[in-house]
């Protein structure tokens, strides 16, 4: 069968003819891949750094769409076997039904961007007003756009929208939007009395001139979930002492995988009625010249 392989950390996948796969174990099960995403995660493991990369040759992929031997199609997601090759044995508890008529490119390239902005209304947000109000910082990136339908699935009237690219923005079919200033101090910020909840995908200093901006006379929840501006922020006390804010973070240990696992099959049915999302598709014979594609969209490698 064939299956992509790194050799050297940091280096690119070459594809393979590889030795097919042993039988799967009594709590396993056979899965024919359809479609994997390269996450974020993704990369990070094949440089070798993340704590879950594991020895060389190394596989790469965590997560995607197949069918099981016996006809069921399923979303698998498992950080013990590589997920860009033709088939994988997987654990039977790492499988979850894949809704009817959603496309498994749709759920290979956006699922994990999807799960950042769903954990965190799940589970890092507690007792929104109905018909709440939500800023996405971050709107355009891939966990940004398809944020905006799910924050609509999960009960939000309105949906406010920031990042640098006001032509970017307005294909969003946002409610509001704000355009990112170079400076992020410049950044006006200054019409969000309404906002009852923050996600954020950038961080740094846009996320100190949010907090120092808002002035909402509401209580308001923010999650931080990226850093793609900035790791690291400097924020005076006073800016907390004068302002009703929650401050949390949302990614794998603000919540437990248990959680996920309890709740994605919420997100798949909800992924099955939001429009469909952006994704570059490539072919697994091309995952060599593909790998270091860094458009807007979401990788996905289908056999």
């Amino acid at each position: 069968m064939r299956q992509a392989q790194i050799s050297t950390w940091g280096g690119k996948p070459k594809l393979l003819e590889v030795h097919d796969l042993p039988p799967p174990e009594p709590d396993e099960v056979r899965i024919k891949i359809e479609a994997t995403g390269v996450h974020r995660v993704v990369r990070s493991r094949a440089t070798g750094k993340h704590y879950t990369s594991g020895k060389l040759p190394h596989i790469p992929g965590i997560d995607g769409v197949g069918t099981t031997d016996d006809g069921r199609r399923v979303y698998f997601c498992d950080f013990t076997t590589g997920s860009i090759s033709e088939y994988i044995n997987v654990p039977i508890c790492s499988l979850y039904p894949v809704p009817d008529g959603v496309d498994a490119r749709q759920i290979a390239g956006a699922i994990n961007p999807a799960m950042s902005s769903w954990m965190a209304f799940k589970e890092r947000t507690s007792n929104l007003p109905k018909d709440f109000t939500v800023l996405i910082l971050g709107a355009t990136s891939a966990s940004g756009r398809v944020a905006i339908p799910l924050a609509r699935a999960l009960g939000a009237k309105q949906v406010i929208g920031a990042a640098r690219s006001r032509a970017a923005l307005d294909t969003l079919g946002l409610d509001r939007t704000i355009v990112v200033a170079s400076e992020a101090e410049q950044t006006d910020f200054s019409n969000l009395d309404d906002v009852d909840v923050v996600l954020d995908y950038v961080y740094g200093p846009l996320a100190v001139h949010l907090f120092k901006s808002l002035m909402t006379p509401k209580p308001v929840q923010y999650v931080h979930i990226g850093a793609l501006s900035n790791t690291e922020i400097s924020l005076p006390g006073e800016v907390l002492r004068s302002k009703d804010i929650t401050i949390r973070g949302s990614g794998p240990g603000a919540w437990k995988m248990s959680s996920f696992a309890q709740t994605l099959p919420d997100l798949l049915a909800a992924m099955s009625s939001i429009p469909e999302q952006p994704v570059k598709v490539a072919k697994f014979e091309d995952v060599e010249r593909e790998w270091d594609y860094s458009g807007p969209d979401r990788l996905v490698f289908v056999p």
